[in-house]
C-alpha cells in the first residue's frame, strides 16, 4: 500500500513509465489503483524512432504487472516521508 498511496499524491503531475517491453511512455498521471495500473493522458513515446505507431495515442492504460520503472519528477520525491512510511510498514503499523 506504500507505493499506491504515494503515487495517488502524484495525480496531475508528469510521469515516465518504462514498461517490460523497453517502451516508455511520458504524460500526466490521471489515475492509479491497489495494483498499481496506471492512466496517462497527454501521452508521448520516448523514443518516437523506434515506436512509429505509437505517435497517435494520447490517453493510455498500463496493465501494473508490465511495468519496469516509474520516473517521477525530481521535485515530486519527499525522500523523509518515504523514509518514515517505509519503518512504519516494516513494523507493521
Amino acid at each position: 500500500m506504500l507505493f499506491f498511496s504515494y503515487f495517488k499524491d502524484l495525480v496531475g503531475r508528469e510521469v515516465t513509465v518504462e514498461l517490460k517491453n523497453d517502451l516508455a511512455i511520458r504524460g500526466t498521471l490521471h489515475s492509479v489503483d491497489q495494483y498499481l495500473n496506471i492512466k496517462l493522458e497527454n501521452t508521448k513515446v520516448v523514443d518516437q524512432d523506434k515506436y512509429p505507431h505509437m505517435l497517435s495515442v494520447r490517453n493510455c492504460f498500463i496493465r501494473g504487472s508490465v511495468v519496469r520503472y516509474v520516473q517521477l519528477p525530481p521535485d515530486g520525491v519527499d525522500v523523509e516521508l518515504l523514509h518514515d512510511a517505509t519503518r512504519r510498514e516494516a513494523r507493521g503499523g
